[in-house]
């Protein structure tokens, strides 16, 4: 059963290793869908994680629901089996230095590194959930394209009550709003009569 709302997904599955790559691919295909390509390999890592632990230790079946789901700014990644037993995380022990090469008893420890956050809610003998959570990304704010009107003629727009320049013909015709009273001509200038010098014959 698989059901999916805008920022939910859910998915059951045996936890057998061919099951898990597919939810491997599946989890990163949502991530990437949903914009969150920056959290793809820690949740993929933290899920691979939970599941393995699924088919190596849940009992008394391998059946289990796997559910991712963004809410604001929070991505919780979670996995649901039929095993009501606690799984506790183990450490490293740093005076054991095979302990530090151990390949196994480390899932809920590599959850741990890789999450912001990462718990197990009982759900008595129903079973438990195992989930983390890590910070999802500020998605980017759209730039609004924005138009701007700018005027260049003396005729148009913020420029009201200025008369057109005579004998300037306009590509379209303009309202050039109320006339202003015509301004009195300016005084000719005086040309001085032409002096002639030279001798009178």
């Amino acid at each position: 059963m698989i059901s999916e709302p805008s920022r939910y997904y859910a998915v059951e599955l045996q936890a057998l290793p061919s099951r898990i790559g597919q939810v491997r691919r599946i989890v990163s295909a949502h991530l990437r869908h949903w914009h969150l390509d920056a959290l793809v390999d820690q949740a993929v890592l933290g899920v691979t994680e939970l599941l393995t632990n699924v088919h190596r230790h849940a009992r008394p079946d391998k059946r289990c629901t796997v559910e991712i789901e963004l809410l604001l700014d929070r991505l919780t990644v979670s996995v649901r089996d039929h095993d009501p037993r606690i799984p506790e995380a183990c450490c490293p022990d740093p005076l054991n230095a095979f302990d530090e090469l151990a390949t196994s008893g480390r899932g809920l420890a590599i959850v741990r590194a890789v999450s912001e956050s990462w718990g197990v809610r009982p759900c008595g003998e129903d079973g438990k959930v195992v989930w983390f959570t890590l910070s999802a990304p500020p998605r980017p704010v759209p730039v609004m394209a924005r138009a701007h009107d700018v005027y260049g003629s003396a005729t148009d727009g913020p420029f009201v009550g200025y008369g057109r320049f005579s004998g300037v013909p306009l590509s379209t015709p303009a309202d050039p709003g109320p006339a202003l009273e015509p301004a009195l001509a300016p005084e000719p200038l005086l040309t001085p009569e032409p002096v002639l010098v030279g001798r009178a014959s």
